[in-house]
């Protein structure tokens, strides 16, 4: 199996996985899942323990920062066989991290790694390891991907009973005021805000917002109620933050987007996201799903900056009218382009002799239709050679080896 998993915020992926896990770890085959944060590797061990936990199961969390000792434990079990479900971060694909029967990789926001790790990662299970990747929105690579018939593809289409869809609003900073009023109102009903920058702290470089800067300025304004949580912070000063939020001892959490994935909190319902236009889709996206995750109305409010580029101006268009990850990864796929297929650039416009995958879908579904009726008789197939005449073989062949990528991987990840 190769097949992307794709489906919103809180739609339910993880619980599906699990489940996909359970049935492989029945067989006798160990699982892994990789998350791109910490937080949301130890949410992702935290739910595990509670599934599993009537089973024989053992599973195990690994991220980078534990120390060698329990590193050295780890490996041992994972390569004697004792541990089941191995959950953790990039530190899963290191070199010395060795299982003894990997039947089924999850790599969990898979649009937040590289082709090379992905590539690296999936090496570590051998010929009969099955590949499930999550998404809410795959990158524009992995869609050109399920264009190709190179991976199949599963969407989560609904939602949780009474989840509501997020407004999205865009404004610009001189209505800042008009802001600081809203959430006013909004923290009266009882519900909290996130207010997410780009950077940490202020660049002479970049005319970004900054995290502390902001916190400092609405500190002054909503005085012991606001709190600061971004990357540069150690783990205890971060947990701190987020016990205070999930307390509701602060109102509003100011942070980087050290917030896009694996903070779960269904009493936040307001995101402001400044500097939007510097924020791809995607990104953006997966921000605005931090809130309205329980029964209320969540709001998304988009500021930016005057003069915005027509692409900027694009992308907050499609953002507004859309809560679709999907379709949102397909217009991000058009904006951006979809890369190499066979290499590790993972956007940007490639020149195709006959059609287009993005414009010309309908003929490519036609394609992958026809392969898969004749690819199975070689004589059969060995009559359309005859189309190789449109083309340079050379280039081909070229082009193949200029990627430096082993066919054998990419038959396997195909991405």
């Amino acid at each position: 199996m190769f097949r992307l998993l794709q489906g919103d915020v809180g739609s339910g992926k993880t619980i599906v996985s699990f489940i996909a896990a359970s049935s492989v770890i029945s067989s006798n085959w160990q699982v892994a899942l990789m998350a791109p944060t910490e937080i949301l590797a130890k949410q992702h061990f935290t739910l595990a323990k509670k599934i599993f936990k009537s089973t024989n199961t053992n599973v195990s969390l690994l991220t980078g920062k534990f120390d060698l000792i329990k590193k050295k434990i780890i490996r041992e079990d994972l390569l004697n066989g004792k541990i089941n479900f191995l959950i953790g971060t990039h530190a899963l694909f290191q070199k010395n991290i060795v299982f003894k029967n990997l039947g089924l990789i999850i790599v969990d926001e898979q649009h937040k790694f590289g082709v090379k790790q992905r590539i690296e990662f999936s090496n570590k299970g051998g010929k009969d390891c099955d590949i499930l990747l999550m998404s809410a929105t795959p990158i524009p690579r992995t869609l050109i991907l399920a264009t190709f018939g190179d991976m199949d593809v599963s969407r989560l289409v609904e939602k949780p009973t009474n989840r509501k869809d997020i407004v999205t609003l865009s404004k610009p900073e001189e209505k800042i005021d008009e802001i600081i009023v809203f959430i006013k109102k909004q923290i009266k009903k009882g519900n909290q805000v996130f207010w997410v920058c780009p950077l940490i702290e202020e660049s002479k470089i970049f005319d970004y917002s900054a995290a502390t800067k902001k916190y400092k300025s609405l500190s002054k304004i909503f005085s012991n109620k606001v709190g600061l949580i971004h990357g540069g912070l150690e783990k205890d000063e971060k947990n701190e933050v987020l016990k205070k939020f999930l307390k509701k001892t602060i109102d509003i959490l100011v942070s980087t987007t050290v917030i896009e994935v694996g903070i779960d909190f269904p009493n936040s319902n307001v995101i402001i996201i400044e500097n939007s236009n510097k924020f791809g889709l995607s990104q953006l996206h997966q921000l605005r799903g931090r809130v309205g995750r329980g029964v209320n109305q969540g709001t998304c409010i988009l500021l930016y900056k005057k003069n915005l580029s027509e692409n900027a101006k694009k992308r907050i268009k499609i953002l507004k009218s859309s809560n679709d990850g999907f379709y949102i990864a397909e217009e991000d796929m058009k904006l951006r382009g979809f890369g190499d297929v066979l290499g590790y650039q993972q956007s940007g416009i490639k020149n195709f002799k006959l059609a287009d995958p993005i414009h010309h879908e309908d003929l490519f579904k036609i394609a992958e239709k026809n392969i898969k009726e004749i690819e199975l008789d070689e004589n059969n197939f060995m009559k359309y050679n005859f189309l190789l005449k449109l083309f340079d073989k050379a280039d081909i062949v070229n082009q193949i080896n200029t990627e430096n990528i082993n066919y054998h991987q990419m038959s396997r990840l195909k991405q």
